[in-house]
């Protein structure tokens, strides 16, 4: 099954009821995700007479809030700020504002950057922000299905099936194209490419120098293309930065702001007391699976011939997936992989406040044999009742048993229910 360009017109985003929620509570709310994902169109949905539209993407709008935060916010009642992290300092602006005037929902600001990454930013807001996460689309947003997945699981439910899983080239078709919106409305692959090659360009040109100051800005193309190829595999900073002759501490400091830029994310190592031999090393995915594939060079034609390049992408696929999911639950969860020195692994592990677990393995095979679930068996027995649910998601249309709470899942599991 091919899924057709998207057209023009409105997807309900699933958060836009948090967003709803932190304004009538909270004085500032952020939304914040990377470039092109669709911010600016929620917040406008916020705008109005009473809180006004401004976006710091406007060249006089931009020299005003960075010549005098102070004076450019003294006066605004209520306001929508697209793009704050253009002008940092405006945050200290909106935070004296807000200590005089505790209203709750008086700012509602967009950032492209992880503005709750920044120290400064993060301690003067305190208690004072709600930062709600915006991705590019879900599955489940564009098919408009429930996208209550995690939530299910956690209340004990059972995996089921919709209609219609998507498996085999569908999948591979869905993967490759990832979820930003305008990549989703080109027809053709090399369309779909042009649009992500001029993204990229834009993020690493403009936007890494609003967020951080770095002496090799050329370096990061080429970085960028060396963490595709790593995709899915464990953070070695000392690899990357000596195929671009950087030290290994300046190319964690690069991957970093990759991450603030919401172009990479990385899983913290699990730990647990009782398993030993536990590799403490973080993972690597990318946000989107339509960039990683255009950086990979990988398109329908490659993956059919090499069929061990869709690994990574679909593992970063589920992991992006599972993060939107995230996004809108009323759930605190953490995320992290596990792996031991004898190769055994879980790619994900979500865990809620209760400390209770579930542990999803990702294999790109239409078969799945009973191997496959030694991490999560392993997982299994360290955690005892807290074991929720564990899950291999592969490329299928079935579910198969393969034990108490074991299961495995076809890959469209995550948007059919």
């Amino acid at each position: 099954m091919t899924s057709p360009p998207l057209p023009r017109l409105h997807i309900e985003r699933k958060v836009r009821q948090n967003v709803e929620t932190a304004l009538a509570d909270t004085r500032v709310v952020l939304i914040a995700g990377p470039r092109q994902a669709g911010k600016t169109t929620l917040a406008r949905m916020f705008a109005s007479d009473d809180r006004p539209f401004m976006t710091l993407d406007d060249a006089g709008t931009l020299s005003a809030a960075k010549s005098d935060p102070i004076g450019f916010i003294r006066g605004i009642r209520r306001a929508v700020i697209d793009e704050v992290q253009r002008a940092p300092d405006l945050m200290l602006a909106i935070k004296e504002s807000v200590d005089r005037d505790e209203e709750p929902g008086r700012f509602l600001l967009t950032g492209s950057a992880n503005l709750a990454t920044m120290p400064a930013i993060a301690d003067s807001l305190a208690g004072r922000m709600a930062v709600i996460s915006l991705f590019p689309f879900a599955q489940s947003e564009i098919l408009s299905t429930p996208g209550r997945l995690l939530d299910r699981l956690f209340d004990g439910e059972e995996p089921a099936t919709g209609d219609e899983a998507v498996f085999g080239g569908g999948l591979v078709d869905v993967v490759l194209k990832g979820g930003f919106p305008e990549v989703l409305r080109r027809s053709t692959a090399p369309r779909r490419t042009a649009w992500l090659e001029d993204y990229v360009a834009l993020i690493l040109d403009r936007d890494v120098r609003d967020i951080a100051n770095i002496d090799q800005l050329d370096r990061l193309p080429r970085l960028l293309n060396v963490l595709a190829e790593h995709a899915g595999q464990l953070v070695n900073h000392s690899s990357f930065g000596a195929a671009l002759g950087l030290s290994s501490v300046t190319a964690q400091k690069y991957v970093a702001i990759l991450e603030r830029l919401f172009l990479v994310r990385t899983l913290s190592p699990w730990s647990n007391n009782r398993l030993s031999r536990l590799i403490k090393t973080p993972k690597l995915h990318f946000v989107d699976t339509g960039l990683l594939a255009a950086l990979r060079e990988d398109e329908a034609e490659r993956l059919a011939r090499d069929r061990t390049r869709f690994g990574p992408l679909l593992e970063s696929f589920v992991v992006s997936e599972i993060l939107k999911l995230a996004s809108w639950s009323e759930r605190r969860l953490a995320f992290s992989h596990y792996r031991t020195k004898d190769q055994d692994e879980v790619d994900v592990i979500i865990e809620d406040r209760r400390g209770r677990i579930i542990g999803i393995e990702v294999k790109a095979s239409a078969t799945v044999k009973p191997d496959d679930f030694r991490g999560l068996r392993q997982l299994q027995d360290a955690v005892g009742d807290r074991f929720v649910r564990g899950l291999v998601l592969h490329d299928h249309d079935r579910i198969t048993p393969f034990g108490e709470k074991l299961q495995a899942v076809p890959i469209s599991v995550l948007w059919t229910m």
